[in-house]
């Protein structure tokens, strides 16, 4: 059986705006990461010797606290993510899936 709301849903400009901007707002945080990603493997293949530099005249390198930075990082785009679907995204959601069932 075929859900009304579901089809009209999918004609909705409104909708199809919905996912246009969820989607756009995803592949800048994955362009984000992936550029991170990407600066830290690059600085390791060909700057070896800046991570090995110790800290403070310890034995920790440098790497260890950009590895770190690089998770932290991750965790931080991804809870920004879901901040901005809680509070933009869902309303969105809800307020198009309430004109449709009215």
């Amino acid at each position: 059986m075929a859900d009304p709301v579901a089809d009209t849903l999918e004609q909705d400009p409104r909708y199809a705006a919905l996912l246009r901007d969820r989607a756009r707002f995803a592949w800048l945080l994955s362009i984000l990461m992936f550029a991170a990603f990407l600066g830290y493997i690059g600085l390791i293949a060909f700057d070896k010797a800046a991570l090995a530099r110790p800290i403070g005249g310890g034995v920790t390198s440098l790497g260890i606290p950009a590895g770190i930075g690089l998770i932290l990082f991750a965790i931080l785009l991804t809870g920004f993510y879901v901040w901005r679907a809680n509070r933009v995204y869902d309303r969105r959601m809800a307020e198009i899936l309430a004109a449709h069932r009215s």
